[in-house]
């Protein structure tokens, strides 16, 4: 259970230990249970830590739908593509590459099925892992135009921060 996991995180990395019981085990949040959920289980996928993944899905998976779970996923996954090609596009000195169209398949940001401000939300947590500049602009911008407020935002990364500390543990 991710509880015991937590609870059982040594005391080198108490400050990790505190941080995810405030974000992922909290009854209070900024966010929606909803939106904790999906962007806890987009952020697990991105790390790449099966076993953490395991807790995650186990923990949150009975809040959610099964869209709001396929489109948890669904977020890593098209992130994890998109931030290798625009953060490759934002590094790249050469602005030949930016003229040249994508060419690549990006459906399930505009057919996920579930609330744009969920999606965007793990979308940028996910975007925060991962590095990219471009994204993490993107997203942060349409979640603003959402009303979607800084505090919230950053409540996204903080929960992106704290699993990609967990990964590691």
């Amino acid at each position: 259970m991710l509880e015991n996991f937590i609870d059982n995180i040594p005391d080198f990395a108490k400050d990790i230990k505190l941080n995810a019981k405030s974000l992922l085990l909290s009854e209070s949040s900024i966010l929606s249970d909803v939106q904790v959920a999906i962007c806890a289980i987009s952020c697990a996928i991105a790390v790449k830590n099966k076993n953490l993944e395991s807790l995650i899905l186990e923990h949150f998976s009975p809040k959610l739908s099964e869209m709001q779970i396929n489109a948890a996923k669904s977020a890593a996954a098209v992130m994890s593509m998109n931030n290798v090609y625009y953060r490759f596009l934002h590094l790249c000195q050469n602005q030949e590459y930016s003229k040249i169209p994508a060419g690549l398949r990006m459906n399930a940001i505009a057919s996920h099925g579930i609330e744009k401000v969920d999606f965007e939300l793990a979308s940028l947590a996910v975007s925060s892992i991962n590095g990219c500049g471009m994204c993490i602009d993107s997203h942060e911008k349409t979640l603003k135009t959402h009303n979607v407020t800084s505090e919230q935002i950053q409540h996204s990364v903080k929960i992106a921060a704290v699993i990609n500390a967990l990964s590691v543990l």
